[in-house]
Order: C-alpha cells, then structure tokens, then sequence
C-alpha cells in the first residue's frame, strides 16, 4: 500500500468515483442526495476546488482510498467558491440548500484551536478492512504530532468512531443535522508528543 499526496487538477475524478463507492450507504451523503445521482460529481467538486490538500491510497497500479484535509486556518479561495458552484450545483440541484446546511452547522461548531480538519476519508468497498484509511491517517496524523496540532473530523456513522478513536480522537460532541438529517459524531484528536 502506497500513500501519496494527490493533486487536485488530474488525480479529482478518481478520488470522485473512489469515495462515491466509499460513501454508498453513508447516512449524510444519502440525507444530501437520496437519489444516489450526482455523489460523484460532489466529491470531485470537493477534491478539485474545495478542500486544500488530499491523499491517496494505492495498492498496486489502483486507487482504493482517498482522504482530503485542510490546514489550520485553511479558508477556500473566493475564485475556487465560484468554481464550485456549476459542480454542486450540477450534482445537487433543489438539494444545494442542505449541502449548505451542512456546512453551515459543521463549521460553526468546529474547534477554536488551530487543527488539520479531516474532511472525507474513504475506501473502496472492496478494499476495506487492509488498512487503506489507517495508513491514509498515519502520515498526515504524525505531521499534525510533529507540529503540535490538533486533527478534527466529524464522522457520519457511529460504527466508524471506534475506528478514529484507535486513531487517538475522542468524541466531543452528537451533532444532529437539521432537517430531519442524521446524526454526526464530532471527533478530536490532541497532537501526541
């Protein structure tokens, strides 16, 4: 297994369709797009013009996991605001307003400390369970140690916490979603030293 940083112009479509398989029954993405039309086009629109930084997951010549992330203090250029638009707007139509919902809630309730902010972290339903997400987090986890950062991440199924709190985060918080939405489990991770 091989992680290597993505780069958002040639490797987004794939890191799209990668986390669309990952996230197939995920509870948030089904509240935004119940259909199932238009998820992949909202995750590359995330991995080309919304998040800062990703990272791949490789095991032999294919793509089986994906994880995007920002930096501390990390906030979306306005140019890449308005390139995002035709995306979710192609990928969500009417449902534009909960994704926007969503990141409205998100953000209001993330920490006050500087952090690396986890994003999305998937892998592909057949590569699950080799240690694709653990080996995504281990080097970018070990940065945020080095720095002294904390790591941040809201997690959309209660069976994935046990998997981050291996990882050193502990839950601070139920989020529930407005809108008759899901429930989100907010997780923190102080840096080990």
């Amino acid at each position: 297994m091989i992680i290597r940083p993505a780069d958002k112009k040639t490797d987004a479509a794939r890191i799209g369709a990668v986390l669309s398989r990952a996230f197939h029954d995920d509870p948030v993405v089904r509240w935004l797009l119940p259909s199932g039309e238009g998820r992949e086009r909202m995750f590359v629109t995330l991995a080309r013009h919304v998040h800062a930084l990703g990272d791949l997951a490789i095991d032999g010549e294919q793509l089986v996991g994906a994880a995007l992330w920002d930096p501390p203090g990390y906030r979306q250029p306005p140019l890449e605001t308005l390139r995002s638009l035709p995306g979710f707007l192609m990928a969500m139509g009417g449902r534009v307003t909960y994704g926007q919902l969503l990141q409205t809630e998100f953000h209001r309730r993330r920490p006050r400390v500087p952090h690396w902010y986890l994003a999305e972290i998937g892998t592909d339903p057949a590569a699950q369970g080799r240690g694709a997400g653990s080996a995504m987090l281990a080097g970018r986890l070990a940065h945020c140690d080095s720095e002294g950062t904390a790591a941040y991440l809201e997690s959309s199924k209660e069976s994935n916490v046990p998997f981050y709190e291996k990882h050193g985060f502990k839950v601070t918080e139920e989020i529930r979603l407005p809108k008759a939405g899901p429930t989100v489990w907010a997780m923190l991770r102080e840096p080990v030293s």
